[in-house]
């Protein structure tokens, strides 16, 4: 646990491990615990990785960010953030749905720093209106439990979630909500009304080992969206998982860690023949 200041903010940060930096970074309202909830298992199981799990500014515990305007900025502060911690060193990142967006301008920015990428429910398109979105489904439904939820409980988690269990319901009250309770709504308003990059990304091929995890229900930032970019990830897996919404990395477990192991394994395989 600990702080890295840099021009534009103050960066709340956990680092588990050694080796091979892999920058976590997680979705809009959120903190780090969404991506340590599902990352860590994956790596009690596989060593030689020093992850890093950061707060994004206006989330969680990351202090001194009230200059920042937008997600140009947003992404300078993480480009700060890896400048500082991870001086010239390579690194993996992965991004959960707007962290995805962000992992994308990071690529951008700095490629030949960037050894390989996971995204998970990325967000592809910034504007809500512009999104192919599929309907909204709620597949595998525990009648039992969802009786013991308050009505506001319940809508809640129907309105986001395929699978209604008490697995699912727990998971994101720990990594998902616990963070978004303490987010500063009066920032983020501020950053959602400029959401997009003023600069173009995804404009020249990413050659490295990739994943992207997407849900069939995912009615937040679907999926359909990935098709439009993975010509310029030629080495990455592309998963549309059934039964997964917008937060597969929880519905879909399991599947999450083959996935995410399997590219770890496409990384070393690829660093070795570099």
């Amino acid at each position: 646990m600990s702080y890295c200041k840099v021009e534009k903010a103050n960066f709340y940060y956990e680092e588990i491990g050694s080796g091979t930096p892999i920058l976590m970074i997680h979705g809009f309202s959120p903190d780090h615990r969404l991506m340590k909830g599902c990352m860590e298992p994956i790596f009690q199981e596989r060593d030689g990785y020093r992850r890093i799990y950061i707060d994004l500014p206006g989330m969680g515990q990351t202090k001194d960010y009230e200059s920042i305007q937008n997600s140009d900025e947003m992404l300078e502060a993480v480009i700060q953030f890896i400048e500082t911690t991870l001086s010239d060193q390579s690194f993996l990142i992965a991004g959960e749905s707007y962290g995805g967006y962000i992992t994308r301008g990071v690529i951008a920015k700095m490629p030949e720093r960037v050894m390989g990428a996971a995204f998970i429910c990325p967000m592809i398109i910034p504007d809500k209106n512009a999104r192919t979105l599929p309907e909204h489904a709620n597949i595998q439904v525990d009648h039992e439990f969802l009786a013991t939820l308050t009505e506001e409980e319940k809508e809640d988690f129907k309105g986001i979630h395929v699978k209604l269990d008490e697995y699912t319901w727990k998971r994101y009250n720990e990594e998902v909500v616990a963070g978004m309770k303490i987010a500063d709504p009066g920032f983020l308003e501020k950053i959602s009304e400029a959401y997009g990059f003023t600069f173009k990304i995804d404009q020249e091929v990413f050659p490295k080992p990739s994943v992207f995890l997407t849900g069939m229900q995912d009615h937040i930032t679907g999926y359909k969206d990935v098709f439009d970019i993975l010509d310029k990830y030629p080495r990455a897996t592309f998963s549309v998982l059934d039964t997964a919404g917008h937060n597969l990395q929880i519905e879909q477990s399991k599947l999450l860690r083959v996935h995410i192991g399997e590219w770890l394994d496409r990384v070393d395989n690829y660093n070795e023949r570099v």
